[in-house]
């Protein structure tokens, strides 16, 4: 069975890591660069940078600081906010990062996938979505995702899981699914809208929005079905660390990456 990741995210505007609820992203949350080298040490399995307002308010990748970043971190590093062309890709990919995570310029130009699969491989590509809830919650048969785009300021009308299927089609090698409803709440991933998209393509989903605690990636690990676990807040203020939420998964049976020198 292939290890679950778990992977800190780093929600960067003007320089600075923030956090807030469902978007609003205005509590500062430390400097990217000093988190980065907390989570590598740690022992995260990889880490997210997203420049969060580069998408709507057209501005480049921030390349000196991922530049930076990727500097000091040993582990695996995705890159994403404000991929807009080819060429941002390709930045992305020559200062340092692994992979770069495609959101809003995806919608509006789908062939962007297509093209940065063939050039750098679908396991460096990631499509990435916002998605909000529709319909009532206790009428099943009604509930649908829809994508969000330009940081969740905009609505699309795409169908979210259609969506994760064509971009799987055009070569993303990974999914992450964002929920706007939970992003921030602490209240828990959105396990069926994750689930409920893995079981209809056939990459790794990352699973991002509301996490509170370990309990919380168990759940959207174990009936979710996700291979991954995104999370910000519980990590960033040192509410629960990497090893504890590894030892807490491992303990519940779900298959970790280990670290022996952190004693996993």
């Amino acid at each position: 069975m292939l290890a679950k990741r778990i992977i800190p995210c780093l929600d960067v505007k003007n320089g600075r890591n923030v956090r807030g609820v469902k978007f609003s992203a205005d509590k500062d949350a430390g400097d990217p660069i000093d988190l980065a080298r907390r989570y590598d040490a740690e022992g995260a399995d990889e880490l997210v940078f997203y420049d969060i307002t580069a998408s709507a308010e057209k501005r480049d990748i921030v390349a000196a600081l991922v530049r930076r970043v990727s500097e000091e971190v040993f582990i695996p590093f995705t890159v994403g906010g404000g991929v807009r062309t080819f060429e941002d890709i390709r930045t992305i990919i020559e200062e340092g990062a692994e992979k770069a995570s495609i959101n809003s310029a995806a919608v509006r130009n789908p062939d962007i996938i297509n093209e940065g699969s063939r050039s750098f491989g679908s396991q460096a590509i990631v499509g990435s979505m916002d998605a909000i809830r529709r319909g009532e919650e206790d009428e099943s048969e009604g509930v649908w995702w829809e994508v969000v785009v330009d940081g969740g300021r905009t609505p699309t009308g795409k169908d979210a899981v259609a969506w994760a299927e064509e971009l799987v089609q055009r070569g993303a090698g990974e999914l992450v699914l964002n929920s706007i409803d939970a992003d921030g709440t602490k209240d828990g991933y959105d396990v069926v809208f994750t689930r409920t998209v893995a079981d209809r393509v056939n990459v790794p989903i990352v699973a991002s929005g509301g996490c509170g605690g370990p309990d919380h990636m168990f759940d959207v690990l174990d009936r979710g079905q996700a291979s991954a676990a995104l999370a910000a807040s519980i990590f960033h203020y040192e509410q629960y660390s990497i090893p504890e939420v590894k030892t807490y998964l491992a303990n519940r049976g779900v298959t970790v990456r280990p670290r022996l020198d952190l004693g996993l």
